[in-house]
């Protein structure tokens, strides 16, 4: 398996995903709108698969690598969120965010050698990526939906279901978060000799747990929701800087331990 090869599979994808998502937004048979959406899914994770055999390694240390792993993340929570609750909008927007992720890989590459730092050559590895990138997909799917219900809000006012949907998908994603940062502190003891040093890295996934953590407490103190809604959006920032602006920072630059 090849780099080269990811369109055919992200075409796949996609059209199934696609066809999920119309079956869903016109009420058809859940079971069989979620079968169509998984098929997409598998097709993907085929790919991951097939370059995680190439590469000799996870496909997890490049950003283009990750990318692949938030795509992919990004439909199984939308098909958990669908089977769950029903939610008809949720694999259209897991559709488009995944495709935008899929795009931006097809369209900048990355260098993918089969090489691994030994700081990365740890069982903490897959599992630690894998959980962040599933939280990183819940919070993504939670932001959009915000959004939406916050440029609505001029002619109707989000529903309590519509809050509710806000509320468990950023419960789900928070507890991801924890069990991320569990992990990744377990890892550093074993690579670095300490749980937590205050790494750039480190400072900012504190700052985006405490962000989302924020959002849990004031949802149940205030119905204020355009100041939940932003706080929302500033958290999902954050997370940004978590996941991909460190490595743009200048308090990182040869110094962090998580820029590789």
């Amino acid at each position: 398996m090849s780099w080269e090869q990811l369109w055919i599979f992200a075409l796949a994808a996609t059209l199934c995903w696609v066809a999920g998502a119309a079956m869903a937004l016109r009420g058809k048979n859940a079971s069989l709108t979620a079968m169509v959406s998984s098929a997409g899914t598998l097709i993907f994770f085929a790919f991951i698969v097939g370059m995680w055999i190439a590469l000799e390694r996870p496909p997890m240390r490049t950003m283009g690598e990750t990318r692949l792993w938030y795509s992919f993340f990004l439909s199984v929570a939308g098909i958990a969120v669908f089977v769950r609750w029903r939610y008809k909008w949720i694999l259209s927007f897991s559709t488009m965010m995944s495709v935008v992720f899929i795009c931006i890989n097809l369209f900048k590459p990355e260098i993918h050698s089969k090489s691994l730092m030994p700081a990365l050559q740890s069982p903490w590895f897959v599992p630690h990526v894998i959980v962040y990138m599933f939280a990183y997909a819940m919070m993504g799917a939670v932001t959009l939906f915000a959004i939406y219900l916050w440029l609505r809000s001029s002619r109707k006012e989000p529903s309590a279901e519509e809050m509710g949907v806000c509320d468990n998908l950023v419960r789900i994603g928070w507890a991801f978060l924890t069990l991320g940062m569990v992990m990744g502190a377990l890892w550093a003891k074993e690579a670095w000799g300490d749980y937590w040093t205050w790494d750039p890295k480190e400072t900012w996934a504190a700052a985006t747990w405490l962000g989302y953590l924020l959002y849990l407490h004031l949802r149940k103190m205030t119905k204020d929701y355009h100041l939940l809604f932003a706080l929302l959006l500033f958290a999902f920032l954050m997370l940004q800087m978590c996941w991909y602006g460190i490595n743009y920072l200048p308090s990182a630059q040869g110094a962090s331990i998580h820029v590789y």
